[in-house]
């Protein structure tokens, strides 16, 4: 069986998640194709297949053009299927035009899955699958279903129409995409995001080398992760005598940078709050593992890997209830969970955390640690994916 995955890059560095998808995949005798806008050099897990470059240049564009439609005649069965379908949308023919070009790649490829690694890039490709002879799968990730829609209403109508099955990495993200329409007669899947817990170094002791009480957060500088509410619950904490670092591990826009910045000043949190920007995932986990806890202030949370790396790694961890964090994180046994924009909650609940004995901590830490290890292991992710395509 055959799967093209269609993703906007190559997977980086942080993007673990499909990495250990196509390795799996591979293992269990698929064989998989990356179709992508971009790629790196260095990927060689699965041939990559590149979308055809949109130019400033006219001439360029013209002999560009040009060449992918001489190219399609060779895949004209699949062409002729899917200018057919647009016109059964009611499609115009300027606007079928671009789209074949835009979509020229993929309409080229003989596979038995069609699977875009996330919601929106399914979108202008809505047909694709059903043109080329294969199923069409979509992933459901947090921007999918939790902002995109926000601006673009009803933006998933055609995709719901034509998927064969869906893929969710939580459970709340598939209700609320029934809420955007999707049918809940489609066959779909949770697959939760996994961690390599043997790459993981595990927090030895709740002892810092500085005694101020180590609390550190995994996120980028953006308005959703609720790192406003987190400084402010950084105030309070300080207001009530803890004596504590807070470090931010993420990058942001030089507007995200400066709204924070001015809200630690007003705080008057300037020799507790720290900024270490985008770090590679090594060095990103060689910090954690100097923290006592880990807090994750979000609004809204597709599911969220560093939690999970977070309780691998032993961290007591302090979330909200945002999204997919309250199936991340089981309440009062591998972590707490509080009610998302509520900054003296998130405070009172670090303090009583602090105040724990130590046994409590070590109870808590194992049963977090369990928990990943049992559930979130890389080998029951790649076992699943290789289930969902058997399955339909």
């Amino acid at each position: 069986m055959k799967i093209g995955l269609v993703l906007s890059s190559t997977p980086g560095y942080s993007e673990t998640f499909f990495t250990s998808k196509i390795k799996g995949l591979l293992e269990n005798g698929f064989s998989v194709v990356l179709i992508t806008q971009t790629a790196q050099t260095d990927f060689e897990l699965c041939p990559v297949v590149k979308a055809p470059k949109n130019y400033k240049n006219s001439f360029f564009q013209v002999i560009s053009v040009a060449l992918v439609f001489l190219k399609l005649l060779f895949h004209f069965r699949a062409l002729s299927r899917y200018i057919k379908l647009e016109q059964q949308e009611h499609t115009s023919v300027g606007r079928i035009f671009k789209k074949i070009y835009l979509n020229s790649h993929l309409l080229s490829q003989k596979v038995d899955w069609l699977h875009f690694g996330f919601t929106t890039q399914a979108l202008e490709s809505e047909l694709i699958a059903k043109a080329i002879g294969a199923k069409m799968a979509v992933s459901f990730r947090g921007f999918d279903i939790n902002v995109y829609p926000v601006k673009h209403h009803n933006c998933y109508d055609l995709v719901w129409k034509h998927v064969n099955k869906v893929h969710s990495i939580s459970n709340g993200l598939l209700q609320k995409a029934y809420g955007l329409g999707l049918s809940e007669n489609i066959s779909y899947s949770i697959i939760t995001p996994a961690v390599n817990v043997l790459k993981l170094n595990k927090r030895r002791n709740f002892k810092t080398d500085s005694n101020k009480f180590q609390i550190f957060t995994v996120a980028r500088l953006n308005w959703i992760k609720g790192l406003d509410l987190a400084l402010d619950a950084m105030k309070i904490l300080k207001e009530e005598g803890l004596d504590f670092e807070y470090h931010i591990i993420g990058s942001g826009t030089p507007t995200e940078i400066e709204r924070y910045t001015f809200q630690i000043h007003q705080n008057k949190i300037q020799n507790q709050v720290f900024f270490h920007g985008k770090l590679s995932h090594k060095s990103t986990l060689k910090k954690l593992s100097s923290a006592d806890i880990y807090l994750q202030p979000s609004i809204q949370e597709g599911f969220c890997n560093a939690v999970l790396e977070a309780q691998a790694m032993g961290l007591l961890c302090v979330v909200t209830n945002a999204g997919a964090l309250k199936e991340n994180i089981i309440h009062d046994k591998t972590g707490w969970v509080v009610p998302k924009r509520h900054p003296r909650l998130l405070a009172k609940k670090i303090i009583e955390v602090v105040q724990l004995p130590t046994e409590k901590k070590e109870q808590f830490r194992l049963q977090a640690i369990n928990r990943v290890q049992a559930d979130f292991n890389i080998k029951k992710q790649q076992d699943a994916f290789a289930q969902f395509y058997r399955d339909i």
